[in-house]
């Protein structure tokens, strides 16, 4: 296994480490915490957006937000990222972000690139080259509750949760 499947597999498992570092590290402002939290809570409508529109494993979807970017859930992820940083006031919590994001968004890019040449060959070089034609799909609650969407919002609301009891001192 390669290191960059290693990292796409255990990004989540990885995500706690630096979720403890973060909490250990960010020295939050209410001022901070609101515009960070706008930030974020942008990221997620973004990812929400997406994952209303994705069929995993089944297609190349090309409606939404897979129109104009091939990983509008990582772009989502980042948005997120960056508003909890802005959130913790922290340079080690943004250096640490930005290498945690670094390495596993692209390994899991990589991995998942690699899985859809497989899995649906010319299709996706089309995709992936802006040569293929857009599909029409509204966005579904569903579908994004489909793809456990809800697991990202409740992370980012227990994250600014905890970072609310960092500025009242209570951690």
């Amino acid at each position: 296994m390669s290191l960059s499947e290693v990292l796409a597999r255990r990004r989540v498992a990885l995500g706690w480490i630096v979720v403890i570092a973060t909490i250990l590290l960010a020295r939050p402002t209410w001022p901070a915490w609101r515009i960070g939290l706008l930030v974020a809570a942008l990221g997620e409508a973004v990812r929400v957006w997406a994952a209303g529109h994705l069929e995993k494993g089944r297609e190349v979807t090309r409606s939404g937000p897979y129109r104009w970017t091939r990983h509008p859930l990582y772009v989502g992820s980042t948005i997120m990222a960056l508003g909890i940083v802005i959130a913790s006031r922290s340079i080690g919590v943004a250096i640490l972000a930005a290498i945690y994001m670094t390495s596993t968004l692209t390994a899991a890019i990589r991995t998942e690139e690699a899985f859809l040449r497989r899995a649906f060959g010319d299709t996706y070089d089309r995709y992936r080259d802006s040569r293929a034609e857009p599909m029409r799909r509204r966005f579904s609650l569903a579908r994004a509750m489909r793809n456990r969407e809800y697991r990202a919002a409740a992370g980012l609301a227990a994250g600014f949760a905890l970072l609310a009891l960092k500025v009242i001192g209570y951690l």
